[in-house]
């Protein structure tokens, strides 16, 4: 007996066995309980989600020989032809290949004969977004009122490009892609019927590798069962997928968190070595990072095989520092086809996270004299970087506050948050701004958090920014800008009310001066 993939195997053959697909699966269920069933209905989703196994599990539901039923008995003839793809009422056009409107015609010039064998003429039209604007045309009609012998499944991978005549003639139900524990839990349950031999760690790369799709996930597990000669492994998996090895992007993430630059290169040499892809390397840092930074925002999100080392890469690293390196390897990732060659794109990408790394508080980083050994690395464990002298934030006044504002690069809302405040205490670690009453509906967290970045970043260190609303003690910016530009209004109106000529000119011709109309330089 020949042998019969697993895609095929395992292909859901009721409602109950289907996976992640409720919200569609629900409505179905009732309708076909309570008999209030549409002539036509839409099925949307990405690849291999199980749009067209729900349509089949639906026409089975419509031609059982035990009646019209959301349990289809599997083991009438009806049931079974429908399972084998022999069902003579069951008729199934792929769109793709059909996309002439006499194609279109052809097939519904037979919509109006009854069903040779079951209670419904089931059409199941696959990428139905493929039929030409003509073909959309012809089937319009009999969409909207089909014989009452006659129910219309469509499916599409890319709903956008059907009409919305079309659409609106039909009950539309979007499938959501598996998530990769939906995939990894169903992988698990076949290869235990099946009796494979298998480690967790090679079906989280597989479920992971599948991309939301069922399918594909199956294919991948044939694809592994037959590379690993019947066995799956963590190794052979990630052999098979071109993956890097986990311990690679341990290593590098622990270089990075020490400012190691030699040992960073080193696993770049390493993947090197293996002729793994470069960009695979970067994708599986930016999971891990993923993972990390999920893990620094709450300890019960870091979940899987890797928690306790993710967990140990979440209390090494600062979580600014997660931050930064998942956003330098997200760009180093694009920019990688723009570069001489992958490999230069990576290292440099890699170096960027080293460099680009902001210094922590009370670490100094002076520049290194020629000739000179790196220095050693601060207690954050970072590798010394120079950085500009910043001033002191101690000694800021109301005024210095104004020059600083201006040269912090804030917009909107942030902006004006910083004109209307004014400095109530400054330390070296931080300060206490009083923000003026009038401008109370601007402070928030997500601001307030905005400002106090701008001025880490000003100043090169760590702060600590405290806001309060209350009476301003001093002029904020905004209120010195107002003054000074008040100030200046006045001296333009002064010298023009001066200005012999215009003195003149109200002698002779009675004129006056607008002041509205004055605007100093």
């Amino acid at each position: 007996m020949s042998y019969q993939v697993l895609a095929r195997k395992w292909r859901p053959r009721t409602f109950t066995e289907l996976v992640g697909q409720d919200h569609v699966v629900r409505p179905l269920v009732h309708a076909l309980d309570h008999g209030r069933l549409h002539h036509a209905f839409l099925f949307t989703g990405t690849r291999g989600v199980g749009k067209t196994t729900i349509a089949r599990i639906l026409a089975k539901s419509l031609n059982c020989e035990r009646g019209v039923t959301s349990t289809p008995c599997g083991e009438c003839t009806a049931c079974r032809e429908v399972d084998e793809g022999r069902f003579v009422d069951l008729i199934e056009v792929d769109a793709a290949s059909r996309t002439k409107v006499d194609d279109t015609r052809e097939l519904l010039d037979n919509v109006q004969y009854a069903p040779t064998r079951g209670r419904y003429k089931v059409y199941l039209i696959d990428e139905v977004h493929m039929l030409s604007g003509h073909s959309f045309n012809a089937l319009l009609k009999t969409l909207e009122e089909p014989p009452p012998h006659v129910k219309f499944l469509l499916a599409t991978t890319d709903p956008q490009k059907l009409p919305v005549t079309v659409l609106s003639r039909c009950l539309q139900f979007s499938l959501k892609r598996l998530s990769p524990e939906q995939i990894e839990t169903q992988l698990r349950k076949i290869l235990d019927v099946e009796r494979v031999e298998y480690d967790g760690s090679s079906l989280a790369l597989l479920a992971q590798a599948a991309d939301g799709s069922m399918r594909d996930g199956l294919s991948l597990l044939d694809q592994a069962i037959a590379y690993g000669g019947g066995v799956l492994r963590d190794a052979d998996v990630r052999a098979m997928l071109g993956t890097i090895n986990q311990d690679c992007v341990e290593r590098l993430i622990a270089a990075l968190a020490n400012g190691d630059a030699a040992g960073t290169l080193a696993v770049v040499e390493e993947v090197t070595e293996h002729q793994s892809d470069y960009g695979a390397l970067l994708d599986e840092l930016m999971r891990t990072l993923h993972r990390i930074a999920l893990a620094q925002a709450d300890d019960a999100l870091a979940q899987g095989p890797e928690r306790e080392r993710v967990l140990a890469h979440a209390q090494r690293l600062v979580p600014e520092d997660t931050q930064l390196f998942y956003q330098i390897a997200l760009m180093g990732r694009r920019d990688m086809f723009s570069a001489p060659d992958p490999r230069t794109a990576l290292e440099m990408t890699l170096l960027r996270m080293l460099v680009f790394r902001p210094a922590a508080v009370g670490e100094t980083r002076p520049a290194p004299l020629p000739g000179a050994k790196p220095s050693k690395t601060s207690s954050r464990g970072a590798a010394p970087v120079v950085v500009p002298a910043a001033p002191s934030a101690a000694s800021l006044s109301e005024s210095s506050w104004s020059a600083v504002v201006a040269q912090l690069k804030l917009g909107g809302l942030v902006r004006e948050l910083a004109n209307n405040s004014v400095i109530e205490e400054a330390a070296d670690d931080g300060l206490k701004l009083v923000l003026n009453a009038a401008h109370a509906s601007l402070l928030n967290r997500e601001r307030e958090t905005a400002l106090r970045e701008a001025l880490e970043q000003h100043f090169g260190r760590a702060l600590r920014i405290a806001i309060r609303v209350g009476e301003a003690a001093g002029e904020t910016p905004a209120q010195e800008r107002r003054r000074q530009q008040d100030q200046r209004q006045q001296a333009a109106v002064a010298a023009i009310e001066q200005d012999p000529n215009v003195e003149a000119l109200k002698q002779a011709f009675g004129a006056r001066v607008n002041p509205a109309s004055i605007r100093p330089k």
